[in-house]
C-alpha cells in the first residue's frame, strides 16, 4: 500500500506531508477526516515563529479554538521533532489535541515525547518557510485547500 499523503495548498505553494499512522493512528484519522470535510480550507497559520514552527488549524485564526469534534488522547512517540515534522498543538492537558497542528521549521527536540507527531513534509518545505512570521502575522499565510491523496 502506498503511503498516504496530505497536500496543503498554501498561498505560498503546495506542501506534501507524508502521514504517519504507524505513529499516531487516531491523529492521522482526525487530520484526514477534517481535510476531507474541507475544515482546513481557508484556515490561516496564526503563529509562525522563525527558527521554531508554523502553527495553524484553528478555524477562528486566533489559536484558541478547534473543531467541534472531541479532543484526542495523546499518542506520543519517540519520533524526534526535527525540521519538517508535523505535530499536534494542545493545551497543557496532554489529551487536548483537536485540529491545531504545527510544522517544525527547525529542530525542536525539546518537544519530543510531549506532542503527537503525525506526519512529515516530503515536498514544499520552502513554502512553509515562506509563511509570514508573527504571533499572529500581520497578513497570515493560509491553507487554500487541504487534500488527502
Amino acid at each position: 500500500m502506498a503511503d498516504q499523503t496530505l497536500t496543503l495548498t498554501l498561498d505560498t505553494g503546495d506542501v506534501v506531508i507524508k502521514l504517519r499512522p504507524d505513529l499516531a493512528p487516531g491523529h492521522v484519522a482526525r487530520i484526514t477526516e477534517l481535510a476531507t470535510e474541507g475544515f482546513y480550507d481557508g484556515v490561516v497559520f496564526h503563529r509562525v515563529i522563525a527558527g521554531f514552527m508554523a502553527q495553524g488549524g484553528d478555524p477562528t485564526g486566533t489559536g484558541t479554538s478547534g473543531s467541534k469534534k472531541p479532543n484526542l488522547k495523546q499518542e506520543f512517540s519517540s519520533e524526534p521533532h526535527v525540521r519538517g515534522v508535523c505535530s499536534m498543538a494542545r493545551t497543557s492537558n496532554p489529551d487536548s489535541a483537536n485540529s491545531q497542528f504545527f510544522i517544525c521549521l527547525d529542530d525542536a527536540t525539546f518537544l519530543d515525547r510531549q506532542y503527537t507527531v503525525w506526519g512529515e513534509v516530503i515536498e514544499g518545505m520552502d513554502h512553509v518557510d515562506a509563511l509570514p512570521k508573527g504571533e499572529p502575522p500581520r497578513a497570515p499565510g493560509k491553507i487554500v485547500k487541504a487534500t488527502v491523496n
